[in-house]
C-alpha cells in the first residue's frame, strides 16, 4: 500500500510525527502522546480493513509511525457486525490494550475502544548490559475475529504496518507496505498484485510483513540492502551482511530503505516470494522505477504487459478483493 510521506511524518529537526488524518498530539515529560482514530469496516468480497476515515478502509491498513519515547493512543471504531480488535508487535502495552480476548481486550460489534501503545529508547540495565528500545519495522493486526487469535481477521485483511523510528533516522520519499499472507500479496495474486512506483534515485522504504500458515521469503530484483534495522550501513567500517532475499514467515516483519534503481537503472523490477511454487502461483508484484522525469524507461511497458499476462498455477484464494494500489507519479 502506498502512503504519502507528507501525511505521516514531518522532516523537522526534532523529528516530530506530523498530524495524519485524525491525529492530534500533546506533550509530556516522557515524550509526545499522539491520538488517532481507526475505523474497522467491511469491504466487498467478505473482506475487512482498517482506515483513517469512515468509508476509507484499505488492505493493508494505514502505515502508522511514531518515534521512540512517544505514546500512541488509538481509538478503534468497529463499524462491522463482527467482534474484532487491534494488536501490535514491537511496542509496549498493558493487558487492557492487548487486543486479545484472553484479556477481554476487543471491540464488540459497533463498539469504540481506545488502545494505548507506548515506546521507549534503549537504556542502561547495569552490569554492562542494555535493554533494547522500540525502534523497528513492526505491524498490527486483528486478534479477535473468528477465533481468540483473530484467524478470520487476518485471513480477511485486518492488518497494517507500524514503524517506530529513532530520532535522526533518514526519512524516505516513498513508502510501501508489502504483506505476504498465504498465497497472496496485499490480498492479491498476480497479475493483480500491487505495482509500486518510484523515480530513479528516490529513497524508497519497504515494510514487509508475513501472515497466514505458509513460510515465505521476500526477494527484490535489481536492489539490495544491509541486514540491519534500517537497511543501511552505519559507516565505512560497518560490515553488516548485504542481502536481497530474506525470510518472511508468519508473524515476522522487517523493513529497509533503498535508492530506486541504484546501480541497476530504471525499469520494471519484480518483487516476489522465492518459494518457487509460491511465485509460480501468483506471489509476485512489480517495482516500477521510472526515469527521473517520471517517464517510462525503454522496455518497461513491454515488461508490464508481459506481467499482466501472468498465469498463476495456484488455486484462487482471493475472489473479489480490493483493487491494487499504486499509480503514476
Amino acid at each position: 500500500m502506498r502512503v504519502s510521506r507528507r501525511s505521516m511524518l514531518a522532516g523537522t529537526a526534532a523529528g516530530v510525527l506530523a498530524p495524519a488524518v485524525g491525529v492530534a498530539g500533546t506533550a509530556s515529560a516522557a515524550g509526545l502522546t499522539r491520538q488517532l482514530t481507526l475505523y474497522a469496516e467491511a469491504l466487498p468480497g467478505g473482506l475487512y480493513g482498517y482506515g483513517l476515515e469512515p468509508g476509507k478502509a484499505t488492505i493493508p491498513g494505514p502505515l502508522l509511525e511514531i518515534y521512540e519515547g512517544d505514546t500512541l493512543e488509538i481509538e478503534l471504531v468497529n463499524r462491522t457486525d463482527q467482534r474484532l480488535s487491534i494488536h501490535p508487535h514491537g511496542v509496549i502495552y498493558d493487558t487492557a490494550s492487548d487486543g486479545a480476548p484472553l484479556n477481554a481486550s476487543f471491540n464488540k460489534p459497533g463498539e469504540t475502544r481506545t488502545y494505548t501503545w507506548r515506546t521507549r529508547t534503549r537504556y542502561d540495565a547495569g552490569g554492562g548490559f542494555w535493554m533494547p528500545g522500540s525502534a523497528g519495522y513492526w505491524h498490527y493486526h486483528d486478534h479477535a475475529m473468528g477465533t481468540d487469535h483473530g484467524t478470520a481477521g487476518l485471513a480477511r485483511g485486518l492488518y497494517g504496518g507500524l514503524i517506530v523510528r529513532k530520532r535522526g533516522d533518514l526519512l524516505p520519499s516513498r513508502q510501501y507496505t508489502v504483506v505476504f499472507n498465504e498465497m497472496m500479496i496485499n490480498h492479491k495474486m498476480a497479475p493483480d498484485t500491487p505495482v509500486l512506483e518510484a523515480r530513479l534515485g528516490e529513497r524508497v522504504e519497504w515494510v514487509c510483513i508475513g501472515y497466514g500458515s505458509l513460510p515465505h521469503t521476500f526477494h527484490l530484483h535489481g536492489h539490495r540492502w544491509a541486514d540491519t534495522r534500517t537497511g543501511m550501513l552505519r559507516g565505512a567500517d560497518d560490515n553488516a551482511a548485504i542481502v536481497d532475499n530474506k525470510n518472511l514467515d508468519p508473524g515476522s516483519s522487517f523493513g529497509f530503505q533503498v535508492l530506486a534503481g541504484e546501480g541497476a537503472g530504471p525499469g520494471a523490477w519484480m518483487y516476489h516470494c522465492h518459494v518457487q511454487t509460491h511465485s509460480d502461483g501468483g506471489m509476485v508484484g512489480l517495482f516500477l522505477v521510472r526515469n527521473p522525469d517520471g517517464s517510462l524507461p525503454d522496455g518497461a511497458q513491454d515488461a508490464i504487459d508481459r506481467f499482466k499476462q501472468h498465469g498463476h498455477t495456484g488455486h484462487d484464494m482471493n475472489p473479489d478483493a480490493q483493487t491494487h494500489q499504486g499509480g503514476e507519479l
